[in-house]
Order: C-alpha cells, then sequence, then structure tokens
C-alpha cells in the first residue's frame, strides 16, 4: 500500500489535521485504542512530528476529547431567539441528532476507560457544566426560579439525558421523536418539581 503523500500545512492546519484524523478514529474504536503510528500514517507525517504538536500520547487523546466536546456544544447551541421550549426542544434534537451520527465518538467518551483519567473527567464536566449553564439561564423565562436545588435538578435532567440516550441507541425501543419528546418533557417536570418539593417541604 502506497504511503500518503505529505502534504506541506501550516502548524495551525497540521495540528487541526490530526486532531479531525484522531476524532474520525474514535468513532471506531475507545480513545485508548488510538495509535499515535496510525494516526502520524494516516496524515503522512512521522511519529515525531506528531510530538511536536502535542507533548504525549495522553494530551494527543485529551486533545481529542475537547475537540470532539467542542464539536458537540457547537453543534447543539440553543437558539435564543425561540421561546422557552422551542428553544429546548431545538436543543435536544440537534443532540439527539449528534449523538446518532457520532454514535461510536459518544459511547467511547462516556463509557471508555478515559472517564476513569483525571484530565478527561475534568473535560467532561466541563462540557456539563456549559450544557447545564445553557438551560439554567433560561429557566427564569419557564417561571422557575434558580437556586441551588434547581441547579441540582438540571445536572441530574443531562445525566437522564445522557443514560436514555445510549440506551436507545443500543436498543431504540420509541421511535427518535418520542425520544425527544421525553428528554423535553422531563427537564420541566425534574426542575419544576424540585421547586414544589422545596415548597412541601418548607
Amino acid at each position: 500500500m502506497e504511503a500518503p503523500k505529505r502534504v506541506r500545512m501550516s502548524p495551525e492546519e497540521r495540528r487541526a489535521q490530526l486532531l479531525d484524523l484522531g476524532a474520525r478514529m474514535l468513532a471506531e474504536r475507545p480513545l485508548e485504542q488510538i495509535s499515535v503510528e496510525a494516526i502520524a500514517d494516516q496524515a503522512g507525517v512521522s511519529r515525531g512530528l506528531l510530538f511536536h504538536y502535542f507533548a504525549s500520547k495522553h494530551d494527543f487523546h485529551l486533545e481529542i476529547v475537547r475537540h470532539t466536546s467542542a464539536q458537540m456544544l457547537a453543534h447543539t447551541e440553543p437558539d435564543p431567539d425561540l421561546e422557552p421550549i422551542a428553544m429546548l426542544r431545538a436543543a435536544v434534537t440537534s443532540y439527539v441528532d449528534y449523538v446518532s451520527d457520532n454514535r461510536g465518538t459518544y459511547v467511547s467518551m462516556l463509557r471508555g476507560s478515559a472517564s476513569g483519567d483525571e484530565a478527561m473527567r475534568e473535560e467532561f464536566e466541563r462540557t456539563r457544566a456549559v450544557m447545564a449553564e445553557r438551560i439554567v439561564t433560561h429557566l427564569p423565562r419557564l417561571g422557575i426560579e434558580y437556586g441551588p436545588r434547581i441547579a441540582l435538578a438540571v445536572r441530574g435532567w443531562i445525566a437522564f439525558v445522557e443514560e436514555a440516550t445510549i440506551s436507545w441507541l443500543r436498543d431504540p425501543g420509541i421511535p427518535r421523536d418520542e425520544l425527544i419528546d421525553l428528554h423535553v418533557a422531563a427537564l420541566p417536570a425534574v426542575a419544576l418539581g424540585a421547586a414544589a418539593a422545596v415548597d412541601l417541604l418548607d
């Protein structure tokens, strides 16, 4: 098999190329199985050049996770011009469609052994924090006042969406639109339920 022809690129272009290749490979195998040698071969560069851009294999893997997390966040950015429920539905729809199209990457990131790595966990946590912030910012428009209990409820909803989506990818027992309806309905139910519980206990 003929080796890929090396193409001259700027440092920024080469780094982006290596991350794109890593992200594509993540869709096919767990993060820890992504080989530096295989990435270098596909890019048509030496293994040493890859380490010019990334300090270590672990650093390269972490940057792949950051790269794919940024892609998911960009794809699911809510439209603030929509009404709250319409905005939530559009964001959830984008999320479900993204993970459906990138299921290997999604499952690998959330279920792979990389989740046991402290730096990886911090990146996953940062991604979830961004998603949570997007939600709580718009809760007052639904008549839900933000507070610590609501913040925890929203984080719980995100965990629910992740788990339910993984289960659905493995065994889609309901249509896509019903999954989206479930996710959308669950947020106000959880958030309003948390608020009602506070009133009941006070």
